[in-house]
């Protein structure tokens, strides 16, 4: 994988107790956070009885299960959310056509009673037209 010219960050941390030097592309305060899960991890198993009587490559192997269980739970919850996002987008899509096609009959319509409000003064005129001659032509009878 190619990195880009970051420097790499060297970050002591304390994790069961024990100094680890963890080294990484990454923020010292995203290290700092990588170690302090793990420590609310093995502090969360150690309140644990039947935990505590394994031997330590059980209890190894269990916190193991248990961050990739964390892992998985997580992934499935970004790919459930990821799906809710396209569908979310999908609808805006669909409304935004919606919008457009609605503005479009809306313009059409405007335009047909601009028309119409022609077509009615144009007919106004011709009856006043039609009054006056008939009028005109009462009186020179």
């Amino acid at each position: 994988m190619v990195r880009d010219m970051a420097a790499k960050t060297d970050t002591e941390v304390i994790i069961g107790g024990k100094v680890f030097t963890l080294s990484g592309y990454e923020s010292e305060e995203y290290l700092q956070k990588v170690a302090s899960y793990i420590n609310n991890k093995i502090a969360e198993y150690n309140k644990i009885d039947s935990y505590k009587r394994q031997p330590i490559d059980t209890q190894n192997v269990l916190m193991q299960l248990n961050i990739a269980d964390d892992y998985f739970k997580a992934k499935k919850q970004i790919n459930m959310l990821e799906e809710e996002i396209q569908a979310k987008e999908k609808e805006l899509y669909d409304l935004k056509h919606e919008l457009i096609s609605t503005q479009i009959k809306l313009e059409n319509t405007e335009n047909t009673v601009k028309d119409m409000q022609r077509e009615m003064n144009e007919d106004a005129k011709k009856i006043i037209r039609m009054e006056t001659e008939l009028k005109d032509s009462k009186r020179n009878k």
